[in-house]
């Protein structure tokens, strides 16, 4: 099958979040199952060009229909770790992607809605077909509009869409200019309720709810965050669009790279192990404590890693610090906020926790420690108020380190709960889940955990090496995207 994705991001050459880290992975197993992929992206001037082998210009007179004119773009190809990608570069007053960074514009919505415009444009001019266009997030809402009301009339009928929303936050909304400039033009026919109007603004069309109504297939990245967005508050205002076209949606689990996140080959690491020489873990909790200067004794180490901010339920992370050491525990954080009261906040906490010989707060990230901590860390605390996916919990079942997880998004679909959890035999349980966003749900489920610890080891270690026996590799997820993509294949 010849497939095409569509994204703002690719790790680790484009890498702002998750999304990268998917639309790579996910890239790199349809290969290894036969497939043709190639990717097209923005070539920002502020990627990493150095993860870009054999750059060179592919196509040099691209003319992207815009405002009733045209836009003259430079399409670069290069493969990144192996992948084909093809980057568009638009030379235009506009310096669309020409900013030093990725997003954050105040024109944002045009940006991308040029991207949208030019990939397309990239297909039918180099005479790409397709089987399947796979687009992802609001960035590329627009491409299944544009495909299906323009280019289908232009030599582009058979080509179908999967279309897959990672963050229900950021939703792309733009007006009448967007219509203009993209050539779709007809603002009285797009800003219907099932088109492209936002169900909240009626001055303002939704990039990702265009996305929603026209691609053939909608997918997210876990099924219980499939439910909460139809259901909760979770899909920002998109739930009855989704709820409409609830015959084509559906959640599919992210995977990891085990290439990457693997304690038998991992370079970052002082002692590779496995679940046969479980007992070398040890000797990564050793380095961890040398490194960060914690005392050495005999108590577990609890970690978090990941943003400081609301969505990862910052108040709980918090709470998690002090309550760790009320315990008997020690506790390890690797993290960066992302406003600047709570940078503020937690830059007063590790002053104040500086002589504590039990407790790190290491703010800002470093990737080479991320993965020391992982693999010397007991238990890892992921307290998100939403969580679509969740890549921390799955690395830390991996890695041998015991998630303690809030019930929402992602996190159901892969911890499942020692001593509650009705739906499995204790032997496949691998964690510790607690369901309300509260003080006593997060410290009721730590203390369970610590517990075991102490009282007994074996059984903390065996339910250790039972959530290394999961695979959320990117195996079972490569397989079902490709059943979606045969699904839609013969859609007419």
């Amino acid at each position: 099958m010849y497939i095409v994705q569509i994204a703002s991001e690719c790790a680790p050459v484009i890498k702002a979040g998750g999304l990268g880290d998917v639309v790579y992975g996910l890239s790199r197993e349809l290969e290894i199952r036969g497939n043709c992929v190639e990717l097209i992206l923005p070539k920002y001037d502020c990627m990493r060009y150095d993860h870009i082998w054999g750059l060179h210009e592919a196509y040099l007179n691209l003319w992207v229909p815009w405002y009733g004119a045209a836009i003259h773009c430079s399409v670069y190809c290069g493969w990144v770790h192996g992948r084909v990608c093809f980057f568009i570069e638009p030379h235009s007053e506009d310096n669309f992607f020409n900013r030093g960074c990725y997003y954050g514009c105040d024109d944002d919505d045009m940006r991308f809605a040029f991207f949208s415009k030019a990939a397309l444009e990239f297909l039918h001019q180099s005479n790409k077909r397709p089987d399947i266009i796979h687009c992802h997030d609001w960035q590329t809402g627009l491409v299944p509009v544009m495909l299906y009301e323009i280019y289908k009339y232009h030599g582009m009928s058979t080509q179908r869409v999967c279309y897959t929303i990672h963050n229900f936050k950021h939703q792309g909304i733009g007006g009448v200019k967007t219509l203009w400039a993209t050539g779709l033009n007809r603002a009285e026919y797009y800003f219907q309720e099932d088109k492209l109007k936002d169900n909240f603004n009626p001055f303002a069309i939704n990039y990702m709810k265009g996305g929603i109504v026209y691609s053939n297939a909608v997918t997210t990245v876990s099924p219980n965050h499939a439910a909460e967005a139809q259901y909760t508050d979770v899909g920002c205002g998109l739930g009855h669009t989704l709820y409409l076209h609830r015959d084509k949606f559906k959640g599919v689990l992210n995977g990891i790279d085990y290439d990457f996140w693997n304690p038998e080959i991992d370079r970052y690491i002082p002692h590779n192990y496995s679940q046969e020489d479980f007992e070398q873990k040890q000797y990564n909790k050793k380095a961890l404590r040398d490194r960060l200067s914690l005392q050495a004794t005999d108590k577990p180490i609890i970690a978090y890693i990941g943003r400081l901010d609301a969505q990862k339920g910052v108040h709980l992370v918090h709470h998690a610090i002090y309550h760790a050491l009320n315990k008997g525990a020690q506790f390890v954080l690797l993290g960066s906020a992302t406003e600047p009261g709570i940078n503020a906040h937690f830059q007063h906490e590790k002053g104040f926790l500086h002589t504590n010989p039990d407790v790190h707060l290491e703010l800002g990230f470093n990737e080479e420690l991320s993965h020391l901590i992982y693999a010397g860390a007991d238990m890892i605390v992921v307290p998100s108020n939403y969580e679509p996916c969740g890549l921390t919990q799955m690395i830390g079942l991996k890695y041998g380190t015991v998630p303690i997880v809030r019930g929402v998004g992602g996190l159901v679909n892969t911890v499942f709960d020692r001593d509650y959890d009705q739906n499995l035999p204790p032997e496949e349980r691998n964690g510790y889940v607690f369901y309300q966003s509260d003080k006593p749900a997060l410290e009721s489920a730590m203390d369970r955990a610590i517990d075991l610890w102490y009282k007994s080891p074996e059984e903390f270690q065996q339910l250790a090496l039972q959530g290394m026996n999961y695979d959320y590799s990117w195996n079972h997820p490569g397989a079902e995207y490709l059943e979606i993509y045969d699904w839609i294949k013969y859609q007419w």
